[in-house]
């Protein structure tokens, strides 16, 4: 592994350059993480944008080109993509190439890369939890990882020094990084990142199915909690569509456990049951004043 100042990869390609990957490759610019990065891109307006930004080396649409004598290939596309992606850039993926993402699914990922790895290349899933409601290469900035968790979940008998490699890479891109099972992570997820979501877009939903003279007053008025619900149902449609849909399981269970706490808590209020509401308020307070403590707000 490179040391020091020195790049850690001769030739990095990611395949997809959204919000995180045109950030990743802010940060692997200013710090001279890579000697050539390349981009590939579903369509040619994106490539475009990514070279007027200085973010990309070389360019194509073709996600097996691209991965031609990669040291690290990063992909950034949506979930749903990963399949397609994996069974195009296999056979052209160097010996001791490592390979690894930045979704917020896990187990899909081992699903849809592994079988696609030749021997000797490495999968490193990752995630770095980090992320604005805005997308596309210009959406990105150095800044973007500053303080933030990356999670990486190698599966079982995967090479330390490839681990090692990505835990230095997001380490320099500033993130405080952990290593668990994909599954776990898919949980804590479901309940951290996904049911959140899921929340802001029905509550957002709820709103547009209002008559308009009510609608008209929610957005007049939205400076309250409706404003924040709204930075988050902003989110691409596409990425939060494959989240749901590739963390299934996770999502359900924890959507289920909601409902129940949000029947219970129906229940306080049409009961009266002043005690309850209060003593959930003042758990939940507690519990926002540690997220503020791990400076994760």
């Amino acid at each position: 592994m490179s040391s020091g100042d020195g790049p850690l990869f001769g030739r990095v390609a990611l395949i997809g350059i959204g919000l995180i990957g045109s950030s990743l490759a802010r940060v692997m610019r200013r710090d001279g993480l890579a000697g050539h990065i390349a981009v590939s891109s579903r369509t040619r307006a994106t490539l475009d944008k990514a070279t007027e930004l200085g973010l990309a080396d070389s360019v194509t649409l073709d996600s097996r080109t691209v991965v031609d004598g990669a040291d690290l290939v990063v992909v950034c596309s949506p979930l749903g993509t990963y399949a397609d992606i994996a069974a195009d850039m296999g056979p052209a993926l160097k010996e001791g190439c490592i390979v690894t993402d930045v979704g917020s699914v896990k187990q899909a990922v081992v699903r849809d890369l592994a079988p696609h790895m030749p021997d000797g290349v490495h999968l490193v899933p990752g995630h770095p939890v980090a992320g604005t409601e805005h997308s596309g290469p210009e959406a990105g900035f150095a800044e973007l990882f500053d303080g933030r968790w990356c999670i990486l979940t190698p599966p079982p008998g995967t090479d330390p020094d490839a681990v090692e490699r990505m835990v230095e890479l997001w380490r320099r891109a500033g993130m405080m990084v952990d290593v668990m099972d994909a599954a776990h992570h898919d949980m804590v997820l479901a309940i951290t990142s996904h049911l959140p979501h899921l929340i802001a877009y029905t509550i957002v939903g709820t709103a547009t199915d209002l008559s308009d003279h009510l609608k008209a007053e929610v957005f007049k008025y939205s400076a309250g909690g409706f404003r924040d619900f709204t930075r988050i149902a902003a989110s691409d449609p596409v990425m939060w569509r494959d989240v749901f849909l590739n963390n299934k399981d996770a999502v359900l269970e924890m959507l289920g456990r909601f409902s129940e706490d949000l029947t219970a808590l129906q229940r306080a209020i049409r009961w009266g049951e002043g005690d309850k509401l209060y003593d959930l308020f003042t758990r939940t307070r507690e519990i926002r004043r540690g997220v503020v403590e791990a400076k994760q707000a």
